[in-house]
């Protein structure tokens, strides 16, 4: 089927789904998209010669061999689709709401043109949900029938289930690309955003000279906006580079209406240069890396209704969270993956022969939109946000994104670096030289940490290490880079120190690695440092020590960009006598997060968390060999116990083994050397055992529950207990749901607690038997939020504020503000790497009140009388 057929169906100026242009053959991607239309179904989608042949399966794929499922042969779908996320307007063609359910690379096991044809296709998938050997068969046809019919079946092999077991659809209902779910997406508004949550778009600039085809109202159209038209425009031949434009690092965003501001991207900037059909992507040095990124970002800008142009942005992967990752896109690059690019593009520089380098950036942009007018699919319009740039930059950082970029939008474009574009950054990073590496000291012929420094002139200054943030298989990658690069000399102006030098080869200056760091210490060294990736674009001899301008009145601010907070000011990060040995193990293997790094975290949420964690029973998620090794609880002491993990003992279990606790930062420096990867208290501490101090009530969701009926539920428990005299807080579990978490006078015991929550999660079930369920039978959870009370009791535990999960993306278990949860905040949005941006940016601790909250148990003495 041709796209014509795609493209008759539906109507552009109403739907935001991709035109998609010619189709171009060679890549072997695939999709899933969950569709709620008139009925739900999930659509099917196998690249092949250039397009998406698709399938509409009725009842979604099954993991249990030999299950048919019907899948209704449907139009091709341009390559652009398999992005495509959101809503289709009612009366549209497939009016309703898409997500990204699975995506991935498939691979046939035959000729898959011969296959199509004879109505057998067999291969494997390589998704994020589905693995494995498929089958679609085409069925037989009845005489007159119009559609055609074939048979999603799974194949049997290690990736099947048994009958009974747990279905994938339920098990796994959210979208791969943005951690929704159906109920998320249906009725999204515009202007809401996966990356930035509610941020409103700015309105289209409206100006008296603004050219009358750079109407904004309309950014659908497909039809390129005509540059001679644009005021500053000039006809020239396209270049074959323009240097860029950079950004200077600012303390604070500036304030004023002349400002436009921006997301900051986490990726590669890069230009797009078009000329006869044929497309090139050059790095901000003016090197070539077409051939660097796949098939289908090239096809893209092919596609677009330009003869020639030149294009300004950036080139990232977005993670699970739907924020740019820059290390996701290196492990990408270096596993040869290339279907998750995406290319922001911000600026205009050159269009069908005349260079608009002399027009103003409002008129460059709004050129630029009606160029690529879509924020979804593989190309996407850079919008400039309404907020003022303290707003925004605030907001950006408490979801932990990189920054934003403030630009002049009446200045022309500047190749080089001025203020006429400000970077302010949630958190401090920059690029390094290295100058050598120090081997793992648990992994064979891997890089352990790198040996880092910067440019003074000529002279290479030594800044420290860094030594976590390497995947396993990037460590190894670079110790064989590094290898070839071996210098019989240190190459920095001033000998090291024996510490500084030590276990360290050194090599030729000639690799940059992009680092995020929290400090400068006093002698000019990286502090709690996190390796990002290698920076191919970038030369050695241009990496100096970034400053931040205070041209722009820096007052209130801290270094990293961020409002200056009173949890910033009133804390200082301590220091531990514990001696970590193999910090550079990893506990996080695809994320890079070492020993040492877990070590760093903590140190940086010590003072939050030291109050939940400090003087209680502990149970302990230990990971000696990482995530993905062997886990298993423990709440006793074990052979070789670090000397500063607190033992003590049950005073109703005295001949037991003793219990865990810990004392104080050393303590929990212990636990992160003994691998407990989760930390969880009890409720009462060690000075009233009996008594609990903090009740917690863990919302989990059962399959198919939209994040935002969790939220709801957080909601109602919370005005239920405010009803009943306590005060409330909440948190992110780093797993699936939320927990409500109330602070107690330790006056009542632990039945009370036990009997009060369960009499709440009762209310909660009887009253709304559709929403929630109180007892932990799986058979009843379908669609439901399971009201877990049963934390409540003598011996139980639930995870601590700020913990670290044994889980997948390193998430944690994130204290919030009430009115911080929203559909941009998931469960496991906040991990170990971007936690720290979170911290810097809030005005104030969201739980410092936690204990001065603390109020009785409601109806405790009530209780205990009628026992008595």
């Amino acid at each position: 089927m041709a796209l014509e057929t795609y493209r008759r169906k539906r109507n552009f100026e109403k739907t935001s789904e991709p035109r998609g242009g010619k189709a171009k053959a060679g890549g072997a991607s695939f999709v899933i998209q969950k569709h709620d239309a008139r009925r739900l179904h999930y659509d099917f989608r196998l690249e092949m010669d250039g397009a998406l042949k698709s399938w509409a399966v009725t009842r979604g794929p099954s993991l249990v061999p030999g299950e048919k499922r019907l899948a209704v042969h449907v139009e091709d779908h341009p390559l652009e689709y398999g992005d495509f996320e959101g809503t289709i307007p009612k009366g549209e063609y497939g009016g309703g709401t898409v997500i990204v359910w699975d995506r991935g690379t498939w691979e046939p096991l035959e000729d898959p043109h011969k296959g199509y044809a004879k109505g057998h296709l067999e291969f494997e998938l390589h998704g994020e949900k589905l693995h494995g050997h498929w089958h679609l068969v085409r069925m037989e046809g009845k005489p007159g029938e119009r559609r055609e019919n074939w048979l999603l079946i799974k194949g049997e092999d290690d990736d099947a289930r048994d009958e009974g077991a747990p279905d994938i659809l339920e098990e796994r209902p959210e979208s791969v690309k943005t951690g929704r779910v159906i109920a998320d997406v249906t009725g999204e508004e515009p202007g809401w955003s996966s990356k930035t949550g509610r941020i409103t778009k700015k309105a289209a600039r409206k100006t008296k000279t603004a050219p009358p085809d750079m109407d904004d109202a309309a950014p659908a159209a497909v039809t390129p906006g005509d540059p001679a038209k644009i005021e500053g425009a000039r006809k020239a031949r396209l270049p074959a580079f323009v240097e860029p434009s950079l950004a200077t690092l600012a303390t604070r965003p500036p304030a004023g209406a002349r400002w436009l501001h921006e997301i900051k991207f986490d990726g590669y900037r890069l230009q797009a240069r078009i000329e006869a059909g044929k497309a090139k992507l050059l790095t901000r040095s003016g090197l070539d890396w077409t051939d660097r990124f796949g098939k289908q970002v090239l096809a893209a800008f092919r596609d677009l209704p330009v003869g020639n142009a030149l294009f300004d942005g950036e080139l990232v992967v977005e993670g699970g969270s739907g924020a740019s990752d820059f290390s996701a896109l290196q492990a990408d690059l270096s596993e040869g993956r290339t279907d998750r690019f995406v290319y922001y593009a911000f600026d205009l520089l050159h269009l069908d022969g005349y260079d608009l380098t002399g027009a103003t950036l409002v008129r460059r942009k709004a050129l630029l939109h009606t160029i690529i007018p879509s924020e979804t699919g593989i190309l996407r319009y850079s919008t400039d946000f309404e907020d003022d740039g303290e707003v925004l930059l605030t907001h950006a950082c408490r979801l932990g994104l990189e920054g934003i970029v403030s630009k002049v939008a009446d200045d022309p474009y500047r190749s080089g670096r001025s203020k006429g574009w400000l970077k302010a950054k949630c958190a401090l990073s920059q690029e390094f030289v290295v100058a050598g590496w120090v081997p793992s000291s648990t992994a064979r012929k891997a890089v352990g940490s790198l040996v880092l420094g910067v440019y003074d002139g000529d002279r290479l200054e030594h800044v420290g290490r860094v030594g976590t943030g390497f995947s396993h298989a990037l460590a190894i990658d670079l110790a064989k880079r590094l290898e070839r690069l071996k210098a019989e000399a240190s190459p920095f102006a001033q000998p090291l120190t024996a510490v500084e030098a030590r276990g360290a080869r050194f090599v030729r200056p000639e690799l940059v690695a992009e680092v995020e760091f929290r400090a400068w210490t006093a002698d000019g060294h990286l502090r709690h440092a996190s390796f990002r990736g290698i920076r191919e674009d970038k030369q050695p001899k241009d990496i100096i020590r970034e400053t931040a301008s205070t041209a722009t009145g820096a007052g209130g601010r801290n270094r990293n960009g961020s409002k200056e907070s009173t949890m910033s000011k009133s804390t200082a990060r301590p220091n531990s006598s514990v001696e970590l040995t193999h910090p550079d193990r990893v506990y996080w293997p695809k994320e890079g997060v070492t020993k040492g790094g877990l070590a760093d975290y903590y140190a940086e949420v010590w003072p939050f968390m030291e109050p939940f964690v400090v003087d209680r029973p502990l149970a302990l998620l230990r990971c000696p060999d990482g995530i993905d090794g062997q886990q298993f609880f423990q709440k006793h002491p074990w052979k070789g116990i670090n000397a500063h993990i607190t033992l003590v003992t049950d005073p109703k279990e005295p001949a037991e083994a003793p219990c865990i606790a810990i004392g104080d930062f050393d303590g929990l420096t212990g636990l992160v050397q003994s691998a407990a990867l989760e930390i969880h208290p009890w409720g009462s501490t060690t000075a009233a055992w009996e008594k609990p101090d903090t009740i917690i009530m863990d919302l989990d969701p059962g399959p198919g529950v939209a994040w935002s009926d969790v939220i709801a539920a957080a909601e109602e428990i919370r005005d239920r207990m405010k009803d009943l005299g306590l005060a409330t807080f909440v948190k992110t579990s780093g797993g699936k749901g939320l927990h409500v978490v109330s602070p107690l006078k330790p006056s009542a015991e632990w039945p009370d607690a036990k009997a009060f929550t369960k009499d709440l999660a009762d209310r909660m079930a009887a009253d709304s038997p559709d929403k929630y369920v109180s007892t932990i039978a799986k058979a009843k959870r379908g669609g439901k939020i399971l009201i877990d009370y049963l934390r409540n009791q003598r011996g139980q535990t639930a995870v601590a504020p700020y913990s670290t999960r044994a889980r997948p993306g390193a998430p944690v278990s994130m204290p919030l503000a009430w009115d911080e949860l929203d559909a941009s905040l998931g469960p496991a949005h906040f991990t170990v790497l971007n936690a720290g941006k979170r911290l810097a940016a809030l005005p104030s601790d969201p739980w410092a009140d936690f204990r001065k909250s603390a109020a009785p148990l409601p109806g405790a003495g009530a209780r205990k009388g009628r026992a008595a």
